[in-house]
């Protein structure tokens, strides 16, 4: 990955951000979809609308692959632009201001790049494999904290009811090893998370590429791991697990 290209992709992100940031929350309209409290608002297509037709123009020779009305299939030979506009929708329908935009590059079946922009608290994590992981331009790593004395992110695969259990009984396993779990409701963010080693683990039973094709990257960049919850590797072609941790 080219690094103008990723001054221009990040610049079109945060431009991007301020269509969050101004929402008018007075009259945001909301659609459903399949599964229980998914959702869709007016601004996460316009979000999708806008990082569609920037990065085409950055990146012309890729397919482009959107959370919202996704047009394309996934394969592992050429390049791959896999969106998510604002994860965490619930968060932004409830002005809760922790949801984000992920773009993540994937290219011939390997994660090439990946950027995730929080507008709330203007932060703009990125990483090019093999060139690390930076957070506003400063380099990140994980934590080298072990459990007992980490934090663990969780997500509850909401759209998946017959996980929710199981969700719950991993996160209070892990609640007795470390020091306290949170939930936040964006995988982007918690992933992001432990790149930055605010927190040493994150499980998640079932989530759709375009919420970690940006974020594992990110990870593995700062020095983590990041793979299915039963130790497999990710892939992008359908929903998996996804565990990150620290070494």
């Amino acid at each position: 990955m080219d690094k103008n290209k990723m001054l221009e992709i990040q610049s079109l992100v945060r431009d991007c951000g301020q269509i969050m940031l101004n929402a008018n929350r007075e009259s945001i309209l909301i659609d459903s979809k399949a599964g229980s409290a998914n959702f869709v608002t007016e601004y996460d297509k316009k979000v999708q609308d806008a990082l569609k037709k920037g990065l085409k123009q950055i990146l012309p020779e890729a397919v482009f692959l959107g959370e919202e009305g996704i047009e394309n299939t996934f394969s592992n030979k050429g390049m791959y632009l896999i969106v998510d506009p604002i994860d965490g929708t619930t968060n932004f329908i409830k002005d809760y201001h922790t949801s984000c935009i992920s773009v993540g590059i994937i290219n011939d079946g390997i994660k090439a790049a990946g950027v995730v922009y929080n507008p709330y608290l203007n932060e703009m994590y990125y990483a090019i494999k093999g060139e690390g992981a930076y957070l506003n331009d400063k380099r990140i790593h994980v934590s080298d904290e072990p459990l007992s004395n980490g934090i663990v992110l969780f997500g509850t695969s909401p759209y998946y009811e017959e996980l929710n259990e199981k969700s719950f009984e991993m996160a209070f396993d892990y609640f007795k090893k470390a020091l306290d779990i949170r939930r936040s409701g964006s995988a982007a963010i918690d992933l992001c998370s432990i790149a930055a080693g605010r927190a040493e683990v994150y499980f998640e039973l079932r989530l759709s590429p375009w919420d970690y094709a940006a974020g594992s990257l990110i990870v593995e960049e700062a020095g983590g791991i990041v793979t299915t919850v039963e130790g497999g590797e990710l892939c992008f072609d359908k929903t998996c697990s996804v565990l990150a941790r620290n070494k």
